[in-house]
């Protein structure tokens, strides 16, 4: 078949380290809600919202605090990696995007929603290393969105990795992932 159509294979077969991007998104807003809910119901060890603000995720289906309670009561670690709100790099940022909805109100959306779930096991940090990147884990996948400048993040880019071996792309950005949370503050 190869000789036939090196080509037509070639581009429909993954071979190489990209094998492991699942899609790619020209904006995270255009990946259909549907791949956020499956992420979600299938994953049974580890939930990671590291993106700055993470309100967007509250808006997504409901019940979805009742979801990451139940995932956590499971035996799920579900965690939140967020920019403190009164920060001087969140200040800097709502000047950048110049918006009325502020990056500081949509982490407060995230706190306050967080704090309606009491004694889930749910965990939250601060980190401001992660202003430009944002790793969403679903235990073997991940949605990843590089922040372009100037953009809020649903208008920047987004992959959709899924781990399919060792040192990959998915395994670089876990090890970023977790770097950052160790590096994060509690409240």
């Amino acid at each position: 078949m190869e000789q036939i159509w090196p080509d037509a294979v070639k581009s429909a077969v993954k071979l190489g380290p990209d094998r492991e991007i699942v899609s790619v998104y020209p904006y995270r807003a255009a990946c259909p809600t549907s791949v956020w809910v499956k992420l979600l119901d299938d994953a049974r060890s580890e939930i990671y919202y590291g993106g700055y603000t993470n309100y967007f995720i509250w808006q997504q289906r409901p019940r979805v605090a009742q979801i990451l309670a139940n995932k956590a009561a499971e035996g799920a670690r579900v965690r939140f990696l967020l920019g403190a709100p009164d920060s001087e790099v969140t200040r800097a940022r709502e000047a950048v995007e110049d918006v009325a909805f502020t990056i500081s109100t949509r982490i407060r959306i995230t706190l306050d929603e967080l704090a309606r779930i009491p004694d889930s096991g749910i965990e939250h940090r601060f980190s401001e290393g992660h202003l430009p990147l944002s790793v969403f884990r679903f235990d073997n996948q991940m949605l990843v969105t590089p922040h372009l400048h100037g953009l809020v993040g649903h208008d920047s880019p987004m992959l959709h990795l899924r781990k399919l071996q060792p040192e990959g792309l998915f395994d670089r950005f876990a090890t970023h992932a977790e770097a950052l949370w160790d590096d994060a503050v509690q409240p």
